[in-house]
């Protein structure tokens, strides 16, 4: 390829090391995060100096990725720059009008029930741009197992505050999700799974949801 781009922060894992040594050698290989201020980034607790890697999951956040690829776009294709700026001034356009959406959406939810439970904690900063209380059952790592005693906290959370719906994730088995629902019940609390959310990967291929803009407008 002639330009790849990846996320950077870690999420890749070992691949990261391997994408970082291309780019010393001169190839156009760019992490789209890099251009993310550092004061922005959240650090999970325990975790210092590895930020969690999800920044996507704030729209305003992902801005300053779209300009990352126009950067590099242009330093790859010089000739074609003004049309990437261009293309990169429109999305961002696009991006303030679904940042605004998810504004107006998760406002229509009553304060008390802003409440996201899901597989694992990819929903930090979505939970900070649009104020709603995440509660992951594994850590940012999907490789993380869960522990008896946060599945049991969890299922304790859901009971004493009435939580009605918890979410799987279309690239986490939902073993942990399902769990949660089945210690509510032996509790006397019915919780539904709520649907499926993006975390770690889009819908299909050539779908809405197979886009950023169509996968946070289906979260």
């Amino acid at each position: 390829a002639d330009v790849v781009f990846y996320n950077g922060l870690k999420l890749e894992g070992r691949m990261g090391d391997i994408f970082e040594r291309a780019a010393a050698r001169g190839r156009f290989v760019r992490p789209v995060a890099a251009m993310i201020d550092e004061s922005f980034l959240l650090e999970p607790e325990g975790q210092p100096g590895h930020p969690d890697p999800h920044v996507w999951m704030d729209v305003k956040a992902w801005m300053a990725a779209t300009d990352a690829v126009a950067i590099a776009m242009c330093q790859a294709d010089p000739d074609g720059c003004d049309t990437y700026k261009q293309n990169a001034a429109a999305y961002r356009k696009e991006l303030a009008l679904l940042d605004e959406y998810v504004r107006t959406v998760i406002a229509s939810i009553p304060p008390g029930r802003r409440v996201l439970v899901t597989a694992h904690d990819a929903f930090s900063y979505f939970g900070r741009a649009y104020g709603i209380e995440v509660r992951g059952i594994q850590g940012i790592s999907t490789e993380s197992e869960a522990g008896l005693a946060d599945v049991n906290a969890l299922v304790t959370m859901l009971v004493e505050r009435e939580v009605p719906a918890v979410f799987v994730e279309s690239s986490v088995p939902d073993k942990y999700v399902r769990a949660l629902v089945e210690g509510a019940a032996a509790k006397g609390h019915e919780v539904v799974i709520g649907g499926e959310l993006f975390s770690d990967a889009m819908g299909r291929p050539g779908t809405w949801e197979g886009t950023y803009l169509g996968m946070i407008d289906h979260n």
